[in-house]
């Protein structure tokens, strides 16, 4: 049985769920000494205590430049396109009711990555313009799915079905334009795809984190409730006041921009939005 704590004040009241609690601080602790560990690691290794110091500006200069300025980019870069991604997943598997929903699954990411290999074969852009080409390439998607899923509202079987059809075309436009381009802006193209983050800068994370702060909020206080109650069915959410299309634009629009952002960040990353949410309801 799930236990709640509820908090009351003037005029607000707030529901914590105390194993919620205990299982995020526990994560967040693996992932912090995850990245310690992971920061430590390379050509020039350190110790855990190093890098601690590097961290608060008690190291050598040149320990402090290695940790905050090539390193600590890149492992933020991981931590928040994860983050970004497990939270789009979520969405995603709640708005068409099924564990299977996924923005790699649906033609989100494929679309992020017609995008950025648009700007890479034709347009022979740079790392800023690639990103760029990734985020309105999967905005692009996003309302291309919506636009064809959308039949006197938005249902979740036709939005996998659009999805699953958009994504195909995608992923044989995809191909086509690495086979048209040149052995270097092919080779580019490949490395993008794979997905990384190496060579990430904070001039990279910080547009992340910036659509994470305003996207998660949106989706985890303005979202979340409505969504759980159309999961029970459109009349009963209806019946309870629930704006239905409005929620879902609402959720579906952050989650595209978040899938989007990240395959700007780090490539088309796959498998972490479709496992992430099972794993968080398994654990909570």
């Amino acid at each position: 049985m799930k236990t709640t704590v509820v908090l009351r004040g003037g005029g607000w009241s707030l529901r914590i769920r105390p194993r919620a609690v205990a299982v995020g601080g526990a994560c967040a602790l693996v992932a912090f000494a995850i990245a310690v560990l992971s920061i430590g690691t390379g050509d020039y290794p350190m110790t855990p205590a190093e890098v601690l110091r590097a961290l608060t500006g008690s190291a050598p200069a040149t320990d402090t430049f290695i940790v905050r300025e090539l390193r600590l980019p890149r492992v933020a870069a991981a931590l928040l396109v994860g983050a970004a991604l497990a939270l789009s997943g979520a969405v995603f598997q709640s708005l068409i009711r099924n564990p299977l929903g996924s923005p790699d699954l649906l033609g989100f990411t494929q679309g992020a990555s017609t995008g950025a290999l648009v700007m890479i074969v034709l347009v022979g852009g740079q790392t800023a313009a690639v990103a760029a080409g990734a985020v309105v390439g999967g905005l692009a998607t996003g309302v291309l799915i919506y636009l064809l899923a959308w039949r006197h509202g938005l249902h979740g079987y036709r939005l996998v079905l659009v999805g699953i059809g958009v994504a195909a075309v995608l992923a044989g436009l995809n191909g086509y334009l690495i086979t048209r381009a040149q052995i270097i802006e092919a080779a580019r193209a490949m490395l993008w795809l794979t997905g990384s983050v190496d060579g990430r800068g904070w001039e990279d994370v910080i547009p992340l984190l910036i659509v994470l702060a305003v996207a998660a909020p949106v989706l985890l206080l303005g979202c979340a409730r409505p969504l759980h109650m159309l999961e029970m069915g459109d009349e009963l959410a209806g019946g309870l006041g629930v704006r239905r299309e409005l929620v879902r634009f609402t959720a579906l629009g952050a989650a595209v921009l978040l899938s989007a952002v990240s395959a700007a960040t780090a490539g088309p990353v796959s498998f972490v939005a479709l496992i992430s949410p099972p794993v968080a309801r398994r654990v909570i």
